[in-house]
Parts: structure tokens; C-alpha cells; sequence
């Protein structure tokens, strides 16, 4: 089996170049030879007409002479055969250019294929173990067979030598494509190298060090890729610690409160409007804690994909009451006017049970932190075939440098109430995406509206139920 792929780069590339070179090898050398020979014997088919002439212009006597004078012009040999009869054929040499033997041209089957069609006919005959390109015309009038032949060793010695070159050409070739591949694989081996040490450091946690190729191929894509994938992990890993850190010390804080309460009730003797005053900082406390550990789970199901939800038909006018009726004895606490507004019949498709913990974090975000005497109004209502559901205050508006980071986990401002997690907007909006809505802030001095988008469902609510729940 090969390994590394330096070598299988190479050895493909290799492949790739001998195949094209047989290719063209297989093209250009019948090609060549072929071309070759064929204009061979078109100029003997040229010259064969020359010699009928000669011999149609004088008598028997003269032949030889034609033959002789058409060998020495024509560069080739010059047979003459008498033709004792066409079917079969039988023919008789009557002159031959050569002073030598005529024995190898006695039984000549391009002459006696002319004989018996009475045809010009031309081809190739291998005599004595050499090619010879040949062409026979018959002279008109039931004249003789005129041939002329000539070797091919010249034209295929030509071919001989552009096979060796092209052969010669093709190691060469073969050999530098060797050695480019192999460097060139080994430029790509050496990047690959670098996104397997990358992708290792990722695996093993490090996210420190970027990934970095400088190439526009398919192997800079996949560093691009790389490097998306460490930047994500990076941003997770930095919000798992930022989340273990926030949770301990959201964690901790009532806790250690608890803690000194409970050493306080322990050792020291206390009157019973200390000891009253106590308890209800300590239930405090105890609520902080429940609230922070139901945000915790439901954080922890959205994680894990485990959070399911319902598609029904919610009626945003009974949400937009619900909400006002819960949060009314805080809202006169904190000395805030708190009034639902509803507009035609909105209603959604949501789950009814988060659609109302979503409006809760929105109407507990506005009451916590806008100054008393604010005004807070919870609206339903339909526009552009969505179901809205938002909170307006005319506080005064959030700073522009808190505005993209309200929906994240933990995130307080500077200055807002301890006893807030951070957690109600960033678990309101990831309730309202798995439901197929979205939660967008608008906040100028003066005016803040956080509103919840839903899918408007197709079939109104005739008859809207009342409030059902009031918790207090």
C-alpha cells in the first residue's frame, strides 16, 4: 500500500504525464508514418504516368530505354510487364530499371492486381525483409503494366528517429514530472502537516493559536474553515468559563448571605423584629436561589436541545392581563404605573406556558431597572401577520454601549440591581427562536420597547379566556 502523500501526488502526476505521452505517441507516430508513406506513393502514382507516357509514344523496342531513363529521373525502379493474360493474371517482364535479377518482381501482386482490374492500384510490399512503397498503372489500349518501386527505409528511418526523440522526450519529460510532483506534493504535504498540528491543538483544547494558510485553493478553504471552527470553539470555551465563573458567584452570593443570617440567628439573641426581618431577607435570598437555579436548567435544556415546546394558538391579549395582574402589587411597591394595552385580537402559535415566562423577564426587566414613578405598559397586538407582544417604558433608555450585549448570559451593566442573574433576557430570547419568533430591544432617552415576534396564527380566538392565574 502507498503511503504519504507526497508520493501519491507524484506517482499520480507521473501517471497522468506517461499517459499523455502515450497518447501522443500512439497519434503522432502511425500519423507521421502513415503520411509518410501515402506521399510516397502518391508521387510514384505521379511518375508511373509519366513512364505510360514515354511508352505510349514509342514502340516495344524503345521500353527498356523508357525504363532505364525513368529510374534514373524518377529515383526509383522501373518494371515493365507484358501481359500474356488478365484472368488469372499472368505476366511477363519485358524491361526492369534494375541490371541485377528481376526474380523478386516476377510474381509482384500490386502489378498483377492491376492486370486483372485494369486499374492503377498502389501499396506497400515487404521484399527481402525491406518495405518498398509501390504503384502500378496500366497503359491504355490493352498496353503494358507500368510499376514503379522505391524502398522506404528513408521515410521510416525519419520515423524511426522521431520515435526515438519523442521517446527520448518522454523519459525526460517523465523524469522532471517525478520531481516537480514530488515538490510540489511536498508544498501541499507541508500545509496538510499544518492543519493536522492545528486541528491536534484544537482537540486538545488550545485555541490560542490561529490557523493560518496563505494559499486560495481547496487547502486554504479548508484553513478558512479551520479557523472558523477554532474562533467557535474559542468563543465557547470562553463562555463556558465566563459561565461556571458567573454561576458560582451568582452562586455564592446568596449562599454566604445565608450563611451569616444563619450564624447571626445562632449566636446572638435576637428580638423578635430582627429575627422577623431576617427571615424575610433569608426567603429572599431562598427565592433568588430557586429563580437562579430554574434559570440554570432551563439554560442547560436549551443547550442540550432537550427544551420541548408547543405550537398552539396563544392568545397575546390574556397574556398581556396575566402579566399585568402578576406583576401589579411589585409594580405599586416600586411605585410604577403598570397597565396592559391591547390592540384588535392578537394571537400567536407559541407555547403558551414559555410565551408567558418570556413577558415575565421583559416586565421584570423594565420594573428593576427603571427609577420609580416610571410607567411600564405591556401591548398586544398584530402587525404585518405577526403576533406582538412588547414592553414599553418611558425610563431612561438603555446606554448605546449595553444595547448589543442586554440578550447575553450574565450580562448586568454597571449600576443595575445585585439581585438580578443576567439571565432572564438571554433565556427569553432563546425561547422565543425555538418557538420561531425573535425578541428585538428599541431604546432612545426616554423610551425603551422590547417586543416579542411570534407567528400570528391563521384562526382568532373567539372567545378569550380570562385570566386564569394571578401569581403574586
Amino acid at each position: 500500500m502507498i503511503k504519504g502523500i507526497r508520493l501519491r501526488l507524484a506517482l499520480s502526476l507521473l501517471g497522468v504525464v506517461a499517459g499523455a505521452l502515450t497518447v501522443a505517441y500512439l497519434i503522432v507516430v502511425p500519423t507521421l508514418e502513415s503520411r509518410l508513406v501515402d506521399a510516397k506513393i502518391d508521387q510514384l502514382e505521379q511518375d508511373a504516368v509519366t513512364v505510360a507516357g514515354c511508352i505510349e509514344e514509342t514502340d516495344s523496342s524503345a521500353w527498356q530505354d523508357c525504363a532505364d531513363t525513368g529510374s534514373a529521373v524518377l529515383n526509383a525502379r522501373v518494371v515493365i510487364y507484358d501481359v500474356l493474360q488478365r484472368t488469372p493474371p499472368a505476366l511477363q517482364i519485358f524491361g526492369d530499371s534494375r541490371t541485377s535479377s528481376s526474380e523478386d518482381v516476377e510474381h509482384d501482386i500490386v502489378a498483377e492486381f492491376a492486370a486483372a482490374t485494369a486499374e492503377a492500384q498502389r501499396g506497400t510490399v515487404n521484399r527481402g525483409g525491406d518495405e518498398f512503397a509501390e504503384a502500378a498503372l496500366p497503359v491504355p489500349g490493352d498496353g503494358p503494366i507500368v510499376l514503379l518501386s522505391s524502398s522506404l527505409a528513408d521515410p521510416l528511418s525519419s520515423v524511426a528517429v522521431v520515435e526515438r526523440r519523442l521517446l527520448a522526450a518522454g523519459l525526460i519529460a517523465l523524469l522532471v514530472a517525478v520531481i516537480l510532483g514530488y515538490a510540489g506534493a511536498s508544498l501541499h504535504a507541508r500545509r496538510i502537516r499544518r492543519l493536522e498540528r492545528a486541528a491536534e491543538r484544537i482537540a486538545s483544547g488550545r485555541f490560542d493559536e490561529p490557523v493560518v494558510d496563505g494559499g486560495n485553493d481547496e487547502v486554504g478553504e479548508l484553513a478558512a474553515a479551520f479557523e472558523r471552527m477554532r474562533e467557535r470553539l474559542e468563543n465557547l470555551d470562553r463562555a463556558r468559563r465566563e459561565f461556571i465563573a458567573n454561576a458560582s458567584h451568582e452562586l455564592r452570593t446568596p449562599l454566604f448571605s445565608l450563611g451569616g443570617f444563619l450564624e447571626l440567628m445562632t449566636d446572638e439573641e435576637l428580638d423578635e423584629p430582627t429575627r422577623q426581618e431576617f427571615l424575610l431577607t433569608m426567603r429572599q435570598q431562598v427565592a433568588r436561589l430557586s429563580k437562579l437555579a430554574t434559570d440554570l436548567l432551563d439554560l442547560s435544556r436549551l443547550d442540550a436541545g432537550r427544551m420541548r415546546v408547543e405550537e398552539d394558538q396563544v392568545d397575546l391579549a390574556m397574556i398581556a392581563h396575566v402579566l399585568a395582574a402578576e406583576f401589579r402589587a411589585i409594580a405599586e411597591q416600586r411605585r410604577h404605573e403598570l397597565e396592559p394595552v391591547v390592540s384588535g385580537h392578537p394571537v400567536a402559535l407559541g407555547d403558551e406556558l414559555r410565551v408567558l415566562q418570556v413577558g415575565r423577564a421583559l416586565v421584570e426587566n423594565a420594573l428593576v431597572h427603571t427609577p420609580p414613578g416610571t410607567r411600564v405598559t405591556v401591548r398586544a397586538a398584530t402587525v404585518a401577520g405577526r403576533a406582538l407582544l412588547s414592553v414599553a417604558d418611558d425610563g431612561p433608555g438603555v446606554p448605546s454601549e449595553h444595547r448589543l450585549h442586554v440578550f447575553d448570559r450574565f450580562y448586568r451593566a454597571a449600576g443595575d440591581v445585585a439581585s438580578g442573574s443576567g439571565l432572564g433576557l438571554a433565556i427569553a430570547r432563546e425561547l422565543a427562536s425555538l418557538m420561531g419568533g425573535t425578541v428585538e430591544l428599541d431604546s432612545t432617552p426616554g423610551r425603551t420597547v422590547v417586543t416579542v415576534s411570534l407567528a400570528a396564527a391563521t384562526a382568532r380566538l373567539t372567545n378569550a379566556p380570562e385570566p386564569a392565574t394571578v401569581f403574586t
